[in-house]
């Protein structure tokens, strides 16, 4: 689906949070670093985790809702850090700012060097939520306010739970915001997305920024690797889960091109259908988990194909009587249990010609979007037009009316 990089918002938010960085950074240089051994060491540990981040989601791969987690951390560790070693510290909002921006460019620059560099998104939450979270907590801290209000009992560990939480939403709602920006996909299925992966590794990003924040109080600097060290080596296992997941789907796009290597069906015809799919998908508000499942059902769609003596015309399916349509989609079916990818993904192959009203959601996409690509490409310079009309005068049996009329809508931004 066609990006729009530069929308007004993405712009808007990229210059709030440049000129925030840029006017912390020079009224740091101006004035001078507070506790310059603090500032350093968690500037260390904050380069540290950008330079051990993951990518975040390509074209192919995963979703990374947080490339480096543990810069993060450290990130948030430092903006809510009140006392190191049981004495007061005086950093304020802005150094924080700057020292946290410092730092991730800095670890951001060998990923740059390589071509692989940070998006602008991530640069921008990290800023400004980071912001966020200094201004929540070290004025009302620095001016003694919180002690006051709570001491530094238990209620004191409960107030940073609850800056972590208000961090943690303020962040995912502004994720959601750039994403719906930069791609016009829906911003409540994506809000949604976001908030869900607050309980995964936002929970653990937010636990260690608090925890680190506490154990420095009391024990020091000497706590940041020790307190550290489990996240870095949580970021390297999922780094290897990511890269499996990668190759997983690498496996599934080359078996799907088994049937245009024999001849079955037409160059890029199954990346296209799977491409359409996951952008209908996405304009109807299907969640991640039901998108991985979409995707691979797409590109595996035709395979029953390769049970055929002889190859149908074009590879057009669409045009086939229902019974040869239902035929071939359980063979397809069969074949992909016989390959390991999980069973939702041979379930929807094998409903793939079904009456709509029979079918999963994710089936009546994965039809609507083949049927469309055959007819275009069958239907000469009018195609886009041709196979839309014949998609609406086919939503009494084949094809669900709300999945064509999104498909539509995806059809008209581009695809």
């Amino acid at each position: 689906m066609r990006r729009t990089h530069g929308s007004p918002v993405n712009v808007t938010a990229a210059c709030a949070a440049g000129a925030l960085a840029t006017y912390a950074l020079g009224h740091t240089l101006w004035y001078g670093l507070e506790e310059r051994g603090i500032a350093l060491a968690f500037g260390i540990l904050i380069a540290v985790g950008e330079l051990a981040r993951w990518g975040g989601r390509g074209e192919s791969g995963p979703v990374v809702r947080e490339p480096a987690p543990l810069g993060a951390a450290g990130a948030l560790a430092y903006a809510l850090l009140g006392e190191c070693g049981g004495e007061a510290t005086h950093h304020g909002v802005l150094q924080i700012i700057a020292v946290v921006s410092a730092a991730t460019l800095a670890g951001a620059v060998p990923h740059v060097a390589l071509g692989r560099g940070p998006s602008l998104d991530h640069l921008v939450r990290r800023v400004l939520t980071v912001g966020f979270a200094a201004i929540c907590f070290q004025p009302l801290y620095n001016s003694g306010g919180l002690e006051d209000l709570i001491g530094l009992g238990p209620l004191y560990a409960v107030w940073l739970v609850l800056v972590l939480a208000l961090t943690a939403l303020c962040d995912a709602v502004l994720a959601a915001v750039l994403i719906r920006a930069r791609t016009r996909w829906p911003y409540g299925p994506v809000l949604r997305d976001e908030l869900r992966a607050l309980v995964g590794i936002g929970s653990a990003v937010g636990a260690t920024g608090a925890v680190m924040s506490l154990a420095v109080a009391v024990a020091g600097l000497w706590a940041l690797p020790v307190f550290s060290a489990p996240l870095l080596l949580t970021q390297l296992a999922f780094r290897r889960y990511a890269a499996v997941r990668t190759t997983y789907r690498q496996t599934i796009t080359s078996l799907a091109r088994a049937t245009e290597i024999a001849g079955y069906t037409p160059s890029g015809h199954a990346r296209r259908v799977a491409a359409l799919s996951c952008a209908v998908g996405r304009d109807l508000g299907l969640s991640e988990a039901d998108l991985t499942v979409l995707e691979y059902a797409a590109l595996m769609h035709d395979i029953g194909q390769l049970s055929l003596v002889d190859p149908i015309p074009a590879g057009a399916t669409a045009l086939l009587p229902s019974a040869q349509q239902r035929r071939i989609a359980l063979l397809g079916g069969a074949v992909v249990r016989q390959t390991g990818v999980p069973s939702d993904v041979a379930v929807v192959v094998e409903r793939q010609a079904d009456p709509y009203r029979d079918q999963p959601l994710t089936a009546r996409i994965v039809r609507t979007a083949n049927a469309y690509d055959e007819l275009s490409r069958l239907s000469g310079p009018s195609g886009v037009l041709t196979a839309l009309e014949r998609l609406r005068l086919g939503t009494g049996h084949d094809y669900h009316p709300e999945v064509v009329e999104s498909l539509s809508r995806v059809v008209g931004q581009g695809v």
